[in-house]
């Protein structure tokens, strides 16, 4: 068994590998590969589901008791998915470069520093016996554009989770709340008309009343650990040619829901209180996440020195119905950014650190 020492090396090499390799969302099969060969490199039987790789312990493989059977499973997950570079990047986004401490890369920062500190957490452990845990390690695909062949479609065909440790960059602290998204299509309409004669129902200057709202509405419920409900149009389409006034314009809006509220409650007050004329949510299984201050692994973190926050960021967790942590190293501004990169000295960090939170909370 390699140390930790050995282990974290070896992590930082794979990140490097991780960069080099084009992962867009949907795309992922060759970063599959170099995941799988880590896993052929120590021996660990893995699974594959599409472009998805999981493992579990040796000894959850082994269990035969009732007893062992019945614990808990503990999720260990990140994704090796990426989206397009940032055009303002000066850098190559696909080369892996050091400089002054940092390791620069498209993907460096989120998440492949998550991703190889907790697979090297979950190999460090992989043959302990004493875990009052079963672990499971994701390494998922299609998480940056919540795709179909994403983490949620293999949750039947994984072991049952009682709870997660989901690798985002969040400094090493304790993200114990997440807020969920839901996605809108709205269409304001009017009188379509040529732009030479006069119309009283323009449908663009019915916009502006219709975005007045948006900007205004404030849900009445908050949350201690999330805030408020956060509600952006982010999207305007309408017309195509100069001297045509068009018959409707189309919004997007973006909501960033808070815990206090279920993405169906979110659906039911913008179909019966906003002034468009049609408003449709793209789908609403990404929803807010939390886990108890209380919770064994949030209360070895704090032991640790880390602090709880809840995080506006969209993750993993989103599509898990267990009780989810979210913690990796690195800074989530950083993410999707030019030059994007993270410290080598965050990914040692987090490495001590996870194996530290799971001796605590599980052994």
């Amino acid at each position: 068994m390699k140390t930790l020492e050995q282990l974290t090396t070896n992590a930082i090499t794979l990140l490097k590998s991780l960069i080099e390799t084009p992962s867009f969302s949907g795309e992922e099969n060759h970063t599959a590969a170099l995941i799988i060969a880590w896993f052929t490199k120590y021996k660990i039987p893995y699974n594959k589901i599409n472009n998805n790789i999981w493992a579990v312990n040796k000894s959850f493989r082994e269990t035969t008791s009732s007893v062992d059977k019945g614990k808990p499973t503990l999720l260990l997950n990140s994704h090796h998915d990426t989206v397009q570079p940032n055009k303002g990047y000066t850098k190559d986004p696909f080369k892996a470069i050091i400089e002054d401490g940092k390791l620069y890369g498209l993907g460096s920062n989120d998440a492949g520093g998550a991703l190889v500190s907790l697979l090297a957490t979950f190999t460090y452990y992989y043959h302990r016996e004493d875990l009052q845990y079963h672990l499971l390690f994701v390494a998922s695909a299609e998480e940056e554009n919540s795709g179909p062949q994403g983490l949620h479609s293999i949750l039947n065909q994984i072991p049952k989770i009682d709870v997660a440790i989901v690798g985002e960059p969040t400094n090493m602290q304790l993200a114990i709340a997440e807020k969920g998204l839901v996605v809108f299509d709205a269409v304001v309409k009017g009188t379509p008309s040529h732009a030479a004669h006069p119309n009283n129902n323009n449908a663009i200057y019915n916009t502006i009343e219709v975005l007045k709202w948006f900007q205004e509405y404030q849900f009445k419920k908050t949350s201690e650990v999330l805030g408020d409900v956060k509600m952006t149009v982010t999207q305007i389409n309408a017309g195509i040619q100069h001297n045509a006034i068009p018959a409707e314009v189309n919004l997007v809006i973006d909501v960033r829901v808070n815990d206090a509220y279920s993405n169906q409650e979110i659906c039911d007050i913008l179909e019966r209180e906003s002034p468009c004329t049609q408003i449709t949510p793209r789908g609403t299984r990404l929803n807010s996440s939390s886990i108890s201050p209380a919770h064994v692994l949030v209360q070895a973190g704090i032991s640790l020195g880390r602090k709880t926050y809840g995080s506006p960021t969209l993750s993993d967790q989103a599509i898990l119905t267990c009780p989810s942590l979210k913690l990796g190293p690195g800074e989530s501004k950083r993410s999707h950014t030019a030059d994007e990169f993270i410290y080598i000295a965050e990914i040692e960090e987090a490495i001590q650190l996870y194996t530290a939170l799971l001796e605590k909370a599980i052994i």
